[in-house]
């Protein structure tokens, strides 16, 4: 008897037809198949950790993990934008080890970096944490910069010359003495601060003065 489209049996179950289901044997077999053939889509592809977040947490001496911040921008040179968001971060943790990790990443690939210089000549430069400063005076000589751009770098160094901190004065010098390589009209500026170095009392800003005058062979 039919009900609604389908057959009731009620005989013996070997004499019962047997009923297909769309969904057994090979039916299911192609399905699946079908399925795996499908491109996986956002929902279900892992997505990359936030730089933001692996450059959060712990304080000024922790770098985070921006070891892996840095093997992930190195993987995909166009995260380096996201990068440089991050060096106007309202943590200024962040910040710095953003523009920290910008800073390393110039001296392998300067063109990455190169669109975002103007974040090493704005509003960081006068940052109350030597640790951004630091990160600043030591990026400026691995960029390209017009002639005006220039007179802002030079202003930036050698107000950091005069720094309380020691590692700013000393990486301050260093870079403006870089410049003074490739300028001339500098060196009057680097052999003064050389003399202040040098009667400081800080090995390390004595040992630092040593090296700028045996790089530009000052004697």
């Amino acid at each position: 008897m039919a009900t609604g489209g389908s057959v009731i049996c009620r005989g013996e179950p070997s004499r019962c037809p047997r009923s297909r289901d769309p969904l057994s044997g090979g039916i299911l077999s192609v399905l699946v198949k079908k399925l795996e053939r499908l491109p996986r889509t956002a929902a279900t592809t892992p997505r990359s950790p936030s730089l933001r977040r692996l450059l959060s947490g712990g304080d000024r001496r922790s770098i985070a993990r921006s070891n892996q911040a840095r093997t992930l921008v190195s993987a995909k040179a166009d995260r380096v934008s996201e990068l440089a968001e991050l060096a106007t971060d309202t943590d200024w943790l962040v910040s710095m080890r953003a523009l920290d990790l910008l800073e390393k990443i110039a001296h392998d690939q300067a063109e990455l970096v190169q669109p975002h210089k103007r974040l090493f000549i704005g509003a960081a430069a006068e940052s109350d944490k030597w640790e951004v400063r630091l990160q600043i005076v030591r990026a400026l000589p691995l960029l390209k910069w017009t002639p005006r751009e220039r007179a802002r770098v030079v202003a930036i160094l050698r107000e950091n010359i005069e720094y309380p901190q020691t590692f700013v004065r000393a990486w301050a010098l260093d870079s403006l003495a870089t410049f003074a390589e490739r300028d001339v009209r500098l060196l009057p500026i680097v052999r003064a601060a050389l003399g202040d170095f040098e009667r400081s009392g800080s090995k390390a800003l004595e040992a630092r003065a040593r090296h700028v005058r045996a790089r530009l062979r000052l004697g």
